[in-house]
């Protein structure tokens, strides 16, 4: 099982990357820090989910706190949480709300990631339902 955590918070500093790798860092190993995007990778076996999303969930609270001491805010409508299995895995994820900060995330079915779009079970239908509309969009055009 593979669990992507994005966060986004609207404005961030350089010194985040070396103060929040070591604040999340301690919790969730694989944490990728971009100038406005945190995202925080895990995986499990599947059933190990609950403490995946346990360990998750203390990665962005963690993240939480030290944006809040320094003066930014995780803004949690950008927060999302997806989880990705095989499609005959999919039926064994959690369904539940994952605590982000103060608020609480439902998991979704297809992220958005530097312009890709990845599905819960990775077959990529999303982006190339999204690349084919686009393309006959353009050819409309003509």
């Amino acid at each position: 099982m593979w669990s992507p955590t994005r966060v986004g918070p609207q404005a961030v500093t350089l010194s985040f990357i070396y103060s929040g790798s070591s604040a999340a860092g301690g919790v969730l190993r694989t944490v990728h820090l971009y100038a406005d995007d945190t995202q925080t990778y895990g995986s499990c076996r599947p059933g190990a989910t609950n403490s995946l999303r346990d360990r998750v969930a203390d990665c962005v609270a963690a993240v939480a706190k030290w944006m809040r001491s320094n003066r930014l805010q995780l803004n949690a409508s950008k927060t999302e949480v997806l989880w990705c299995a095989s499609a005959r895995g999919q039926s064994q994820l959690p369904s539940d709300l994952l605590a982000a900060g103060s608020d609480l995330v439902l998991p979704v079915r297809c992220v958005r990631d530097l312009g890709i779009f990845i599905d819960a079970d990775l077959t990529m239908r999303t982006q190339v339902t999204q690349t084919c509309a686009k393309c006959f969009a353009a050819l409309r055009q003509l």
